[in-house]
């Protein structure tokens, strides 16, 4: 597109237009601010067979809809959605543990997918469906109202620096949509190692309508048995830092 660029003259020796005369067509609107940004990554052996083998049997689109998640698992059951899952391993974890759950998972992260696909295809692991685009437009599209148990968002990119906060994706449009995915009663937990983060993730969701903080004193819940620990925060925790579990539920 090219700018043009105006004399600095004052408005008022700015030429009016007539009424009916022709101005050019405006600009497309803004994309929407995005909470992740696409990493291209170097696929081992593994994670390319994960692609190839388990993508046809695991793998769903945004091309698909809404969808019946009975039809998709053939089955009813608790169904848990995580954004983000990273490598993969901790969502695989809680799946292999809670067998008669159903597990959603979103990772833009190609490597990612496939380490995960790679993972339920050798541990023969059925109840995990895998998404590999924008976590957002899948919420919007993809989920049906009021179907999910939990949404698990664990250690989101935490945009440290205070002009990319508005990319963190806990804000308040983010709570209201997730509110809507989740069965009254259903749990949004988040956890994040970035303190300020934190801060931002318990203000956002306090001022949420439609939610209960789960923790006692209205603050952060102790570390959830069920969510597994990670390599990273393992490491993390031997350098001393700390991490923050959050737990809201949908109420009506």
């Amino acid at each position: 597109m090219t700018l043009k660029i105006l004399p600095e003259h004052p408005m008022s020796d700015t030429p009016e237009l007539p009424e009916n005369a022709e101005t050019e067509p405006s600009s497309p609107p803004r994309r929407a601010i995005r909470s992740f940004v696409m990493r291209a990554g170097r696929m081992t052996e593994g994670q390319q067979k994960g692609i190839d083998q388990g993508w046809p049997k695991f793998g769903l689109t945004l091309d698909q809809g809404m969808l019946d998640l009975d039809a998709v698992f053939a089955r009813q059951a608790p169904r848990t959605l995580e954004i983000g899952f990273g490598m993969g391993q901790s969502l695989l974890e809680m799946a292999q543990a809670a067998p008669e759950q159903d597990f959603i998972g979103i990772e833009v992260h190609r490597p990612g997918v496939g380490s995960l696909l790679n993972g339920l295809v050798t541990s023969e692991t059925g109840n995990v469906r895998v998404f590999d685009c924008d976590a957002i437009e899948v919420l919007k599209q993809c989920i049906p109202d009021a179907s999910l148990d939990r949404l698990l968002l664990f250690f989101p990119d935490p945009w440290h620096k205070k002009k990319h906060n508005k990319r963190r994706i806990v804000q308040l449009s983010f709570a209201e949509l997730v509110r809507s995915k989740l069965k009254p009663g259903g749990v949004l937990h988040m956890a994040t190692d970035w303190e300020h983060y934190a801060e931002q993730m318990l203000e956002v969701m306090s001022a949420a309508p439609g939610y209960r903080n789960q923790a006692a004193d209205g603050s952060y819940v102790p570390r959830p048995q069920e969510r597994p620990v990670t390599k990273f925060e393992r490491r993390g925790e031997r350098l001393g830092h700390g991490v923050w579990d959050l737990k809201f539920e949908r109420v009506d």
